[in-house]
């Protein structure tokens, strides 16, 4: 059996502009036998989860109403990257906007395609450590989070449970198990 080809781009049009993230209508050929497949993706700016850990080893999650589901989300802070800001800045922007915690030293530690069938974008997870906190929070208009510290054995026993259920927090928290497997 063949490898699966790489369909040819054709056409591409916007379909809706929605504030967070664009959709669009494109129109790919099969380069083999020439099929035409119609296609709606999600054109978004990259996102970002930061993973703060404190100076006692404990991680730094927030708890937050999400409209897709319709019910409350356990997860590590983050958000939308500003166009052209580096994941290390945006990171500790939205830990310390929707926390308060800043951390002494931030890292890299993966990244994912949240969803290559239909988004373009990439996430981003960076390690902040020795978290403490030091500001007041400053949420967007449409947000309300609560924070906690959780130890991170408990995180992943919220995953098992199905207590964490956002699969960007789950990516961050493997990433940060292979990053700093100490923490476990």
């Amino acid at each position: 059996m063949a490898a699966p080809a790489l369909w040819n781009l054709t056409d591409e049009t916007l379909h809706a502009d929605c504030s967070v993230f664009r959709v669009f209508k494109r129109i790919y050929k099969h380069p083999r036998d020439a099929r035409v497949g119609v296609f709606f993706t999600i054109k978004s700016r990259d996102w970002v989860l930061a993973l703060p850990v404190t100076t006692g080893g404990q991680l730094v999650f927030t708890r937050q109403f999400r409209v897709g589901t319709g019910a409350l989300s356990w997860e590590p802070p983050g958000g939308i990257m500003e166009a052209g800001e580096n994941p290390i800045t945006a990171a500790q922007r939205e830990m310390t906007e929707e926390t308060g915690y800043t951390g002494k030293r931030a890292r890299l530690i993966g990244t994912c395609a949240p969803n290559p069938a239909i988004f373009d974008n990439t996430s981003h997870f960076v390690l902040v450590e020795d978290c403490e906190l030091t500001h007041p929070v400053a949420f967007d208009a449409t947000e309300e989070l609560e924070t906690v510290l959780l130890a991170p054995r408990e995180a992943e026993a919220m995953v098992q449970r199905g207590e964490i259920s956002h699969v960007i927090a789950q990516a961050a928290l493997y990433r940060l198990r292979l990053a700093r497997p100490d923490l476990f």
